[in-house]
């Protein structure tokens, strides 16, 4: 059964509230993780290291109350590493599947862009189908599964570029900034006190939901209207990416697609029956960005995919 909107708005507090216990700001990459998981989408958080990204994606799973892993990507990694194998058991003489950390609720891919391309694509059944393939064999994934990434910007050293493919298969890519000077004295302040690693826990975070709760809470999107004018709206943007002489590459139809489910969970979030071109605004440089690719002319006069989507949202007619 799914929940009312007033509902989903309590729930979405309570969680808010939770990671708040831990993280210092931060609210918009919040809103975006609790856009995402309304909506099942993933999340790729990319930001300098040092800046609570992995700390972040702990402390929300903490507070869904959902069976997470972690994969701490690194260069040596193999598929098998996160998929998991079959195993000759020799007492039954038998393969036994023997299940990767990939089998969970919530993933977290901590600095994803470490690892070569070939384990990298280890994760795009997942996240596109929610299942595993394993010689030959289909396992399924739970039906709420969601993967949380980090990478570090892409000037760091030692990092191999996410394929295209897996880009598009993230619903957000989100820039973590560091703090401003009030909140990094609030962090000091907090931290310094304990001695080694914090976990969530540690610091009050407790889990406010569970796996009934969070699929109710996708369902309370069933009460949430995108008129033809908004998906209209939502079309004709992703469609002007592909026409712009600054982009080699434009968004793909999954990507108005994710826009559009965003959209909804983002009204649905602050109480509205109806998506407004607003919603879609919000969301449009966070969909959109990690899915462009500049032309090498744009890139030579120092243009970025922000300003080019910040543009194409003022020029494309919005419904009144």
């Amino acid at each position: 059964m799914s929940m009312s909107l007033e509902e989903l708005q309590m729930l979405a507090d309570s969680i808010r509230n939770e990671v708040a216990k831990a993280i210092v700001g931060q609210e918009d990459l919040v809103e975006h993780l609790l856009i995402a998981m309304v909506s099942q989408g993933h999340v790729l958080l990319e930001g300098p290291p040092g800046t609570a990204k992995t700390f972040l994606a702990q402390t929300f799973a903490t507070s869904l109350g959902l069976d997470y892993g972690r994969i701490q990507f690194t260069p040596d990694l193999l598929p098998g590493d996160i998929l998991g194998s079959n195993l000759f058991n020799f007492q039954t003489s038998q393969f036994t599947l023997t299940r990767g950390p990939i089998f969970c609720e919530l993933l977290l891919a901590d600095e994803i862009n470490r690892t070569p391309p070939k384990t990298q694509a280890a994760l795009l059944e997942a996240m596109q189908e929610r299942r595993v393939t394993l010689d030959g064999e289909t396992h399924s994934l739970p039906d709420q599964f969601m993967v949380v990434a980090t990478q570090n910007p892409i000037e760091n050293q030692g990092v191999y570029p996410l394929p295209e493919a897996q880009l598009d298969r993230f619903l957000f890519k989100l820039l973590v900034p560091y703090p401003d000077e009030a909140q990094e004295t609030k962090i000091v302040s907090s931290y310094a006190k304990h001695q080694g690693p914090v976990r969530p826990s540690e610091l009050g975070v407790e889990a406010v939901a569970d796996q009934t709760k969070l699929v109710s809470a996708g369902q309370a999107l069933s009460h949430v209207t995108v008129s033809d004018d908004i998906t209209q709206y939502v079309v004709r943007l992703v469609r002007a990416t592909r026409d712009h002489s600054d982009l080699a590459v434009g968004a793909s139809p999954r990507a108005a697609v994710m826009l559009a489910n965003a959209a909804r969970a983002r009204a649905a979030l602050q109480g509205r029956a109806y998506a407004i071109p607003d919603d879609v605004k919000a969301l449009a440089i966070s969909v959109l960005r990690h899915r462009l690719m500049l032309s090498p002319a744009a890139e030579i006069d120092g243009r970025d995919a922000e300003t080019l989507v910040t543009e194409l949202v003022e020029n494309t007619e919005a419904p009144r």
